[in-house]
């Protein structure tokens, strides 16, 4: 039985292959990256393993032997979801791989945001050494977190940072297991005007796209916070520069972005209270071992039990 690594950026596949292999199945690792690519790359596969290669409906109609499509990470936004359910096909993803570390990714961001370590650090290379340089710095326990978005993810940062904040707010009317200590907003109009600092931990869906928007980054308090480790989408960036050209936002701290990675002329790569880092959040030596094998299981896991470990469709 044939499976085909679409894409990865690791650039060697030991890890599945050792979860594999020992059951029959031969691993290709290919590098397509249009649909045309990933047809022509998997013929006669049953399983893909996907990073970013776009799995559309086309690619599910070229590949008539295939059974499951894993991806590896926690959004399939990259994969036709409704082609493949019509055609019978599985898709999976690995959800619970690196909560730890993008809980904490946002925690770090968050502190360094409203600590101004970039713009201090900034000033002491400059040859400076002045404890105001970054201008105002306000006391964290007098400060508000939201949190729009209380999944895994949201509630790992909620358990983080409640002993630092006076105050959390979150909002998600679809959380299954509300975490201690996080109030609940009305609405997402509620919790942006009540926040400092706003944490986004939502998935990318036709509703969720451009979510935060120019009149909703106006109903945020002057010389607030925006950090995003969720994806890129959520955020419309032309909104984002406005709302910091105006003062609204003293910063933003981005993981993600529309496009990855930016393009060369994007205006915030440039700008001294923006802090972008390379879709990294989920990032540990261990969280990368265990999203790989997790991955490969949903294709052994299928194989032996007729389902994948974890299904986004049913």
């Amino acid at each position: 039985m044939r499976v085909v690594i679409t894409d990865s950026i690791w650039g060697e596949a030991e890890i599945e292959r050792g979860v594999l292999e020992p059951h029959g199945f031969d691993v290709v690792l290919a590098q397509a990256r249009s649909p045309e690519e990933v047809v022509r790359a998997a013929q006669g596969a049953v399983a893909l393993i996907v990073q970013y290669a776009p799995i559309t409906a086309q690619v599910v109609e070229g590949l008539p032997d295939l059974r499951v499509v894993s991806r590896y990470g926690v959004g399939v936004d990259n994969v036709d979801v409704e082609a493949a359910r019509a055609r019978g096909v599985w898709v999976a993803n690995v959800p619970d791989y690196g909560t730890e570390e993008v809980a904490v990714h946002a925690l770090a961001l968050i502190l360094a945001l409203v600590r101004r370590v970039p713009a201090l650090d900034r000033s002491v290379r400059e040859g400076h050494w002045d404890p105001k340089a970054a201008g105002a710095i306000p006391r964290l326990s007098e400060l508000t977190l939201g949190l729009l978005g209380l999944g895994r993810i949201g509630r790992a940062l909620a358990l983080r940072a409640r002993g630092l904040f006076g105050r959390l707010l979150g909002f998600d009317p679809f959380a299954k297991d509300w975490p201690e200590g996080v109030e609940r907003a009305p609405s997402i109009e509620a919790l942006l005007q009540a926040s400092h600092v706003v944490s986004l931990h939502l998935p990318l869906t036709p509703e969720t796209r451009g979510l935060l928007h120019r009149e909703r980054l106006a109903l945020m308090p002057r010389g607030s916070y925006l950090v995003n480790t969720a994806r890129g989408g959520l955020v419309d960036l032309e909104a984002l520069a406005w709302a910091l050209e105006e003062g609204i936002l003293a910063g933003a701290a981005l993981d993600v972005l529309p496009e990855e990675p930016p393009p060369s002329d994007l205006s915030l790569l440039r700008h001294p209270r923006v802090i972008l880092t390379p879709h990294v959040a989920w990032y540990s030596v261990t969280a990368e071992r265990e999203l790989r094998r997790k991955a490969a299981l949903n294709v052994l896991e299928w194989h032996q039990k007729g389902r994948p470990l974890y299904p986004v469709v049913e």
